[in-house]
């Protein structure tokens, strides 16, 4: 997939994968999804996670992904280059459209 020719070349791509890195798979992927495409990300409301207080008792890896998928939200509401909705089905699924 690092291939150049594959540059804009995707419709659609989904992450559902480690969430600490979820930022560089935005970087990565915000090149090969064509302007117009998707990119999909599943578990952005994090079991509700990401509105509780840090002192809700929580799982360790509730705990510890949590930081990691809020900056991914805060970078995705901030990024001109997506417009995004988030879908509160499951534990949260957020769709990017691709605008440049």
């Amino acid at each position: 997939m690092q291939d150049e020719k594959n540059l804009g070349f995707f419709d659609f791509a989904f992450v559902d994968a480690d969430k600490d890195n979820y930022l560089n798979y935005h970087e990565r992927l915000i090149k090969l999804v064509k302007v117009g495409g998707l990119i999909g990300y599943d578990n952005t409301l994090w079991n509700g996670a990401l509105v509780m207080p840090d002192d809700t008792p929580a799982p360790n890896y509730i705990k510890y992904y949590k930081p990691f998928v809020l900056e991914l939200n805060k970078a995705l509401a901030a990024d001109p280059r997506i417009e995004i909705s988030m879908i509160p089905i499951g534990d949260g699924v957020t769709l990017c459209r691709r605008v440049q």
